[in-house]
């Protein structure tokens, strides 16, 4: 199945939470999920009862749209999360939130993870002086975010200099906000992570 390039703010309507994928956006009174609080399409006056395997779909769709993640690369970081020691769905926290498109989010060099992933698909990003242009790639600890030659050149770099230092930082990452270079220092931990879904009724999802 191809990638979904719709209007996004619909995926939030639909799935009846605010996943924040439109960057600034989502943090003004311009958001649609504000404005239009219910699902897109006719409405009904006749509620549906949900089922038990509807809601956990429902959380995987949540997970999907908030990383920007396929379903077949979905259900590989199931299978290596259920192979790994330790909680399942935390592992898939983890997995998702060390993905070079969500590090780059996470240190405010993008105002979305949309955007984050088309910063590294155009090689505007580096991972230890090398360029990255897959967001999918794994960062690990010790390694250094920053940006290319082609990327200090773009209109993008300008703003993100500008704004970084009033975005928060995740306590696992740090930021020179000089070199606009970032360091993974250690994996995140699910409280810190703040996800919009939950992890545990993936796994079951996936384990029916």
């Amino acid at each position: 199945m191809a990638r979904y390039r719709g209007p996004v703010c619909r995926i939030c309507r639909r799935l009846a939470e605010k996943l924040f994928l439109k960057g600034e956006k989502c943090y003004s009174p311009r958001c649609s999920f504000e404005r239009r609080p219910y699902a897109p399409g006719q409405r009904s006056a006749r509620r549906r009862k949900v089922s038990d395997r509807g809601l956990q779909l429902r959380e995987k769709q949540k997970a999907r749209a908030s990383y920007g993640v396929l379903e077949r690369q979905f259900r590989r970081y199931y299978r290596e999360a259920v192979r790994r020691k330790g909680i399942s769905g935390e592992n898939i926290l983890r997995m998702l939130e060390m993905r070079l498109d969500n590090v780059v989010y996470r240190l405010g060099f993008a105002d979305s993870r949309n955007q984050a992933r088309q910063m590294v698909r155009h090689g505007h990003l580096s991972v230890n002086g090398h360029k990255a242009d897959i967001p999918s790639h794994v960062v690990k600890v010790n390694d250094d975010i920053g940006w290319t030659g082609r990327g200090m050149k773009s209109e993008l770099f300008q703003v993100a200099k500008e704004q970084v230092a009033s975005r928060p930082l995740p306590s696992w990452l740090s930021l020179d906000g000089e070199s606009m270079t970032g360091r993974v220092l250690g994996t995140p931990m699910p409280e810190e992570i703040g996800a919009k879904f939950d992890p545990a009724t993936i796994v079951e999802f996936y384990s029916r």
